[in-house]
């Protein structure tokens, strides 16, 4: 039947042979980047809008491709909107959400973090996290060396 969703097996064994799974999938992007206090408008614009253009060259997806894109800042960074931003930037059509971080990791100030949920064949292991600046050190284990990658 059309409606029948394969059973737990069926999909395991539905992957391709370098391990990325034969179906499209949803998964999450994570990006991070650190601006300035009071970042301009077309500061903000470039900060985010090259954070999100790395995370998507880097995943190979489209912004088509993009479910949703999730935003989080921590309050130090007051009234900046990184989802103007992106909708500034091409991503007007990606539903958009701007979340203000209450407490949790205040280790480093001035961070944009964002979760970019993709459609992609790609394989959980294969997805390439973005993270810039003074962000590197959340997740130095999943910064990448662009310099390598070009």
């Amino acid at each position: 039947m059309l409606n029948e969703r394969p059973g737990r097996d069926e999909r395991r064994s539905a992957k391709v042979a370098d391990g990325a799974p034969a179906a499209i999938a949803c998964r999450g992007v994570r990006g991070a980047i650190t601006v300035g206090p009071d970042p301009s408008g077309a500061a903000l614009e470039a900060a985010v809008g090259g954070m999100l253009a790395l995370m998507l060259d880097q995943n190979r997806v489209l912004i088509e491709d993009i479910a949703a894109l999730v935003f989080t800042l921590q309050p130090d960074l007051g009234e900046v909107n990184p989802a103007a931003a992106a909708r500034a930037c091409g991503f007007e059509r990606v539903p958009l959400l701007m979340v203000r971080e209450h407490g949790g990791d205040t280790r480093l100030p001035h961070c944009i973090r964002a979760l970019m949920l993709v459609n992609s064949r790609l394989s959980q292991r294969q997805i390439q996290h973005v993270y810039l600046g003074g962000a590197q050190q959340l997740r130095p284990d999943l910064v990448a060396d662009w310099s390598e990658r070009a």
